[in-house]
């Protein structure tokens, strides 16, 4: 493909909700930072953006097909690092970063790129899991990732997995009914999670059900619940950039992460209700067109690679923005291309890079007829 023909053909609406969405997500680390009164969040972010946008066009330079042959060993490769992490010191309470001098890298967002790349090949052409039977090796891949990262703990990363498996397996042709068994299944299972999961991961769930909006902040984690509430609250239609701050009184904007996990707050509270619709519909044209470079691919390992990244930052952006109104318990998981954090930026901008890639070339490449199955 000739530079003329990549430029052409490069589907500017998902670089424009990138560049967008990652400009949103400064405006919020810089709002954050000046209500902090302290530190430099927002220029080492824009470092970050500026190494992660050639990246993500890097990627769509080499055909993605060529991720097919090594998929399963990025893939492990992942997982060895999801293991190397409980190596290095404990930082903020958890496993998972690994220092590497000038940065902290975590390993976890580039094994959710690798799942899919690694889920997208074992799915390609295979009739199993057409039978119930057949879903046990896409489970097993999926869990073991899922245990791994929730036990460092991160609920937030690992509650990520089962959405893109289901997504990824509607895609390829699994049954309906056979997708609802194991949900139900699933359901059932819910109270030997729940015994495994850690102290703070059971009080933040805890948390979402005893949440009140009224009266003196709680201690603990209500606290990050109810100031993320009153912070986007202050911020009111248009925001205090464009009406001033509504209250006098500093403690009412204290949120903790305020420019990791909660960045939408500080967004909503710079530009209002305003901003915050306009971020969500950017989310929801970049995801729209993420779904119709799927539905124009006709290759089967594209076709799964652009559904699985739809469905890790559509189900991110859900939960992200869920647990900062009340919706969703408090995971500590980003929000895509906006909030503040080197890898997780570097990784969903590779990952749409690589959105890009099928997008450019949506023809066949193998023989075999994809997804030919109906559904039932």
């Amino acid at each position: 493909m000739n530079r003329g023909e990549w430029f052409r053909r490069l589907p500017w609406m998902i670089v424009f909700c990138t560049v967008s969405l990652a400009l949103c997500g400064l405006s919020g680390i810089a709002h954050g930072d000046a209500l902090a009164g302290e530190g430099a969040f927002f220029e080492r972010q824009v470092v970050w953006l500026v190494i992660s946008l050639p990246a993500m066009l890097a990627a769509t330079l080499v055909p993605y097909q060529l991720f097919k042959r090594n998929s399963y060993l990025l893939f492990g490769i992942s997982l060895v690092l999801l293991l190397a992490v409980y190596f290095f010191p404990i930082r903020n309470g958890s496993h998972r970063w690994i220092p590497l001098g000038v940065m902290n890298f975590q390993p976890s967002e580039l094994a959710k790129l690798a799942y899919i790349l690694a889920l997208a090949r074992y799915l390609m052409y295979r009739a199993n899991y057409r039978n119930l039977t057949g879903l046990l090796v896409p489970f097993l891949l999926s869990l073991v990732p899922l245990a791994l990262i929730l036990r460092e703990p991160d609920l937030g990363t690992a509650m990520l997995f089962l959405p893109v498996l289901f997504a990824m397996l509607f895609a390829a042709g699994a049954r309906t009914r056979h997708l609802v068994s194991i949900a139900c299944l699933g359901i059932a299972v819910l109270p030997l999670l729940w015994m495994g999961m850690s102290a703070e991961q059971k009080s933040r769930i805890v948390t979402l059900f005893v949440q009140q909006d009224s009266g003196r902040a709680p201690a603990g984690d209500g606290y990050h619940l109810h100031q993320s509430k009153q912070v986007i609250a202050l911020g009111g239609v248009w925001g205090s950039e464009t009406t001033g701050m509504a209250v006098d009184d500093p403690r009412a904007y204290h949120l903790p992460a305020a420019r990791t996990d909660f960045i939408f707050c500080m967004i909503g509270e710079r530009w209002g209700l305003v901003g915050c619709a306009v971020m969500l519909i950017l989310y929801l044209f970049l995801f729209a067109r993420g779904l119709a470079v799927a539905a124009s691919t006709r290759e089967p390992f594209g076709r799964l690679i652009a559904v699985g990244i739809v469905a890790l930052l559509a189900a991110q952006t859900v939960i992200n923005t869920g647990m900062v109104v009340g919706l969703m318990p408090i995971t500590g998981l980003t929000l895509p291309l906006a909030s503040y954090g080197g890898s997780s930026l570097l990784f969903t901008c590779v990952a749409l890079g690589l959105l890009m890639n099928v997008a450019l070339r949506p023809g066949y490449h193998i023989a075999s007829e994809p997804f030919r199955f109906s559904r039932g």
